[in-house]
C-alpha cells in the first residue's frame, strides 16, 4: 500500500489575497476565519473587499497561545453556531494546523489555508500538531480531509520577516536528512523511495537558490528564487510528509524537537524550524558513520542561523539535566530497528552536549 495524501489544490501567485472571494464562493456563503493578529493587519483590506464582493458572510476569530485542543474545541463551536459552511486560515503554522483541526472536528468541513509565512509545511501537512498550554509538544491528529485549496500570494510572503524564511528552509531541509538514513539498510520501497525523492528536491532547491532567495527577502522583493524556496518549503517538504505506506518511518529530529518543546521558554522562544535545526546537529552527532553530511548539515545550520548548542536555545546544560532530558525519548522498536545508527540515553546525552562539534577527521597510519 501506498497513499499520497495532498491538498485538493495549490496555488501560489501575486496578488492571489485579492481574489480570495473567488475560490471561497463555489464551496460556502458563511465562512470563519481564524487567523492572528499580524496576518489579519496584513490582509484585512484585500480579503474582506474580496469576500464582500462575492457576497460571503464572514466571522474573524484570532488564535491565542499555541494549537491546544482546547482552544481547538472552543473555535470548532464557535464555528458550528455561526453555521460556517468552510474554514478559512490565514497566518502561520499554529493558525493553519489550528484551521485544519476545526474543519477535522466539524465532520471534515472544507478548509482553505492562506500561509503569510514560509516557515513550515503546515499548510499542506497532513497532520495538525497540538501542544499544550505551556507550549510543549501534545501528540497530533490526522486528517482524513486536506484542504480544498493551499493560497500563497507571493508579495505577502516577500514581506514577511526573513527569519520565518530561514526556519522554513531548514524545516524543509530536514525532511531528506531524516528520511534518507532508513535507505542505508537496504529499504526500497516505493513509499520511502517517493519520500526521499520528494525530500531530495527540496534540497537541491533550497542547496541553489535559498542563500539567493533570503537575501530577496530581506530586501521585501518578490522574486522566482523566494518563489521556489517558498514552494520547497510549502510543497515539497509537506509532499515528503504526505508520502505513506504500511511502514512507519519517524524524523529522528522532529522526535528530538517535540522533546526539547518541553524545557521552560524554548517553544515562546524558537521557531519551529529553529529547533528541528539543533535537533538535526543532534541526529547527525549520533549518526557516526556519515562524517561528511554532518559537514555538509552544519553548514547549513550556520548559515541559516539556526542555534546550535543547548544553551543558545535557553535549556540548562549541565550534564544532569540534559541526561534527563535524554531518558525521556522514545521510540518504537520496530522503528529503530531500521535506522542505520543506534539510539540510546547515554548516546543521546553526549549529542545533546556536543551539537555544535565538527565531525572528527580520520587520518590514514602511517
Amino acid at each position: 500500500m501506498v497513499a499520497i495524501k495532498a491538498p485538493d489544490n495549490y496555488r501560489h501567485e501575486a496578488g492571489i489575497i485579492q481574489r480570495i472571494g473567488e475560490y471561497v464562493k463555489p464551496l460556502a456563503s458563511r465562512v470563519t476565519i481564524l487567523t492572528s493578529p499580524t496576518a489579519w493587519n496584513l490582509t484585512r483590506e484585500a480579503v474582506e473587499a474580496s469576500l464582500k464582493a462575492a457576497e460571503v458572510h464572514w466571522q474573524v476569530h484570532f488564535l491565542s497561545g499555541p494549537c491546544h485542543l482546547p482552544t481547538i474545541e472552543g473555535l470548532a463551536e464557535q464555528a458550528q453556531r455561526q453555521r460556517s459552511e468552510l474554514i478559512v486560515g490565514i497566518g502561520g503554522g499554529r493558525v493553519l494546523d489550528s484551521a485544519k483541526a476545526v474543519g477535522k472536528l466539524l465532520d471534515d468541513l472544507s478548509v482553505i489555508t492562506v500561509p503569510t509565512i514560509a516557515a513550515t509545511c503546515a499548510a499542506w501537512s497532513p497532520v495538525t500538531v497540538l501542544y499544550n498550554a505551556q507550549g510543549g509538544q501534545d501528540g497530533h491528529i490526522r486528517l482524513t480531509r486536506f484542504p480544498q485549496w493551499v493560497l500563497l500570494d507571493s508579495t505577502i510572503i516577500a514581506r514577511a520577516p526573513v527569519r520565518f524564511l530561514r526556519a522554513g528552509i531548514v524545516d524543509a531541509l530536514a525532511k531528506w536528512f531524516e528520511f534518507a538514513p532508513y535507505q542505508r539498510n537496504g529499504a526500497d520501497d516505493l513509499g520511502l523511495t517517493l519520500k526521499v525523492n520528494a525530500a531530495q528536491l527540496a534540497f537541491d532547491t533550497l542547496r541553489d537558490i535559498g542563500e539567493q532567495a533570503v537575501a530577496d527577502n530581506e530586501r521585501g522583493l518578490d522574486t522566482a528564487a523566494l518563489r521556489r524556496a517558498t514552494d520547497a518549503n510549502i510543497a515539497l517538504a509537506g509532499l515528503a510528509n504526505s508520502i505513506v505506506d504500511e511502514i512507519d518511518r519517524i524524523g529522528i529530529s522532529h522526535r528530538i524537537h517535540d522533546l526539547l518543546t518541553h524545557e521552560p521558554g524554548v517553544h515562546h522562544h524558537w521557531l519551529h524550524g529553529e529547533i528541528v535545526g539543533f535537533a538535526l546537529a543532534v541526529q547527525s552527532q549520533l549518526d557516526s558513520d556519515a562524517p561528511e553530511l554532518r559537514q555538509t548539515l552544519l553548514r547549513l545550520l550556520q548559515q541559516y542561523h539556526t542555534p546550535l548548542t543547548l544553551a543558545q536555545l535557553g535549556v540548562n546544560d549541565s550534564p544532569q539535566h540534559v541526561a534527563g532530558i535524554a531518558q525521556k525519548f522514545t521510540l518504537p522498536a520496530d522503528v529503530a530497528a531500521r535506522l542505520p545508527f543506534t539510539i540510546d540515553a547515554g548516546k543521546l546525552t553526549h549529542a545533546l552536549l556536543t551539537a555544535a562539534e565538527a565531525p572528527a577527521t580520520h587520518t590514514a597510519a602511517a
